[in-house]
């Protein structure tokens, strides 16, 4: 078997071509699933972030609960200690007690007053939470809808498209094995370099393929004679004649209809 550096320029033109057309099959099916796979992770984030928001919101509403059966515990303590002083006070013996007794009467008063205060305010925050409760939970729904709807369309794609993308991978890294390295990564570097992935592209109508900027004849010419591998000046994609193009154009859409 021959070296890939003993190969002659034309055939790594076309095993460049033909690395380019598996790579943008491989391009073409991303494209189809689109931003699907994104949508559906932040969908994803979105559910997880409100589940956690509402396990948030019940765990506050434990909380105040237990506060206000705290303040209810206070206010019956202060019932019974109200209760015991006024008792004390029909017996006191001078007036420096009955005072003190109704200090301590006074200041229970203040308790309970300040605890059905507090009372109050919780069962307003209860209200106010069960009705964050109710719009995170509608939300939590509908987002649970709109995740599960996203991912069905997602797994259909992907079961369509799951098989052919691994086949189209294990061929783009056969081909990239039978070039030498310095070419595959000069392919790579146009590759990542273009928006649309081409980093070789044939002439179409006197221009490199997707571009308006003209070749000049005699470098046409020198490009079709397959002597030596050539980029076009504006874009840096590495270019190849019309025939060249159909006659690999031709062979893969043999191997794509095997895949």
């Amino acid at each position: 078997m021959a070296k890939k550096e003993d190969s002659s320029v034309e055939a790594k033109l076309r095993a460049l071509y033909d690395l380019q057309l598996i790579d943008s099959r491989v391009d073409e099916i991303r494209n189809v699933r689109g931003e699907l796979p994104l949508e559906v992770e932040d969908l994803e984030d979105d559910v997880l972030g409100l589940k956690t928001r509402l396990d948030k919101l019940k765990t506050d509403l434990e909380t105040i609960n237990y506060e206000i059966g705290a303040k209810k515990n206070l206010i019956e303590e202060a019932k019974a200690l109200i209760k015991k002083y006024t008792e004390q006070q029909k017996n006191v013996r001078n007036s420096r007690e009955f005072n003190s007794i109704s200090k301590e009467l006074e200041f229970q008063e203040l308790e309970i007053q300040l605890a059905e205060k507090n009372i109050k305010e919780f069962k307003a925050q209860i209200e106010q939470k069960k009705e964050v409760i109710a719009e995170t939970k509608e939300r939590l729904s509908e987002r649970e809808t709109h995740l599960k709807h996203k991912k069905g369309e997602l797994d259909a794609i992907l079961a369509e498209t799951e098989k052919e993308e691994k086949a189209l991978l294990d061929e783009s890294m056969k081909y990239q094995d039978k070039i030498e390295e310095r070419l595959v990564k000069a392919y790579a570097r146009i590759r990542n370099n273009v928006k649309n992935g081409l980093a070789v592209v044939p002439i179409e109508r006197g221009a490199s393929g997707g571009s308006f900027f003209t070749i000049p004849p005699q470098v046409q010419v020198e490009i079709a004679s397959r002597k030596k591998i050539i980029t076009d000046e504006h874009s840096g994609r590495i270019l190849v004649d019309p025939t060249l193009a159909d006659e690999e154009q031709e062979k893969m859409e043999k191997l794509f209809a095997k895949i």
